[in-house]
C-alpha cells in the first residue's frame, strides 16, 4: 500500500516548501513572536526537526525515542539549548517557545539541523520495506501504520509552515510568493 520512493519524495519536498518562508528571519528576529500566535521561527525549526527525528526512529523500528546527535541536540530539561544545538525538551510537543535567543541555535545552524532531520527521515523511509511501512505504530495517543505516520509528519510540517506565514504577516514582513 505504501511506496517508499513516493513517501521519500514527500519528505524531501517539505524542505524547500517550508524554508522559502524563512526569508527575512535572521539571528536577531529568530525568537520574535507576535501577539496571538503560538510559535517563533527558531522554535518551529527545532520542533519540526525533532518530530522528523522521532518519526525516523519509529520507521527504523524503534518503539522508544533514540538518542539524537549531540552535535545538534542537548537532551536536557527544556532550558539547556545553545546557539548551536536545540534542547529536545524546549521544542517538544507541549513546550512553550521562549524569547531568549541564547537558548536556540542561530538561524543558519537551526536550518542545518532541520535539513539533517529531513535527510534522516527520508533515508529511513527510502530503506523501509513495504511490510515495515504497513506496521502498526504508536504515535502519541494514536496507533497508525508507519507509512501513514510519514504522511502525517509531512502534513505537520505544512501546518507549521502556515504558522510561519501568519507570523510573517503579523510582523509586517514582505510576502514571499508572487
Amino acid at each position: 500500500m505504501y511506496d517508499s520512493r513516493t513517501l521519500e519524495s514527500l519528505v524531501h519536498s517539505t524542505a524547500p516548501l517550508f524554508l522559502r518562508f524563512l526569508a527575512g528571519f535572521d539571528d536577531e528576529n529568530r525568537t520574535q513572536q507576535a501577539s496571538g500566535l503560538p510559535n517563533h521561527v527558531s522554535w518551529t525549526l527545532g520542533h519540526v526537526a525533532l518530530t522528523m527525528h522521532r518519526a525516523a526512529d519509529v520507521i527504523a523500528g524503534f518503539d522508544k525515542p533514540q538518542h539524537l546527535p549531540t552535535s545538534d541536540w542537548v537532551h536536557g530539561d527544556g532550558t539547556a539549548g545553545d546557539p548551536s544545538r536545540y534542547d529536545t525538551e524546549s521544542v517538544g510537543y507541549g513546550s512553550t517557545p521562549k524569547a531568549d535567543k541564547a537558548k536556540y541555535p542561530r538561524m543558519k545552524r537551526a536550518i542545518e539541523i532541520y535539513e539533517a532531520a529531513v535527510e534522516r527521515l527520508a533515508s529511513e523511509v527510502a530503506s523501509a520495506s513495504e511490510l515495515a511501512l504497513e506496521r502498526e505504530v504508536k504515535w502519541g495517543s494514536t496507533t497508525l501504520e508507519a507509512g501513514a505516520l510519514v504522511q502525517r509528519v509531512v502534513f505537520h510540517t505544512g501546518t507549521h509552515t502556515g504558522q510561519v506565514i501568519d507570523l510573517r504577516r503579523a510582523l509586517g514582513m514582505a510576502g514571499v510568493l508572487g
